[in-house]
């Protein structure tokens, strides 16, 4: 599993569905990027100027959304996963 370091996080991307809910199927060409996805792990924070961490925003297990373009792609067993800094994190859905 991939462990992050400082202020960045780990997302599992969510993929929306291929089909409308008229029915119509959307081919991958036309697909936007994905912005949302689940949290899988988080590092220990950013360092401040006391020397302190300060702790991050989100926990693993919460849905957010990001940035469009933000972070690194990166696929694992199949899985893809995005590497993000904190500031890259819009939201929290709930």
């Amino acid at each position: 599993m991939l462990k992050p370091l400082g202020d960045r996080i780990v997302v599992k991307v969510i993929e929306d569905t291929e089909q409308t809910s008229g029915g119509i199927f959307i081919p991958e060409s036309a697909k936007e990027k994905p912005q949302k996805g689940e949290v899988v792990a988080i590092g220990l924070g950013k360092m401040n100027d006391k020397g302190e961490r300060e702790p991050l925003d989100v926990k693993v297990g919460e849905t957010v959304l990001y940035a469009k373009y933000a972070g690194t792609d990166v696929k694992m067993d199949g899985v893809e996963y995005k590497i993000l800094s904190i500031k890259d994190a819009l939201a929290v859905i709930e």
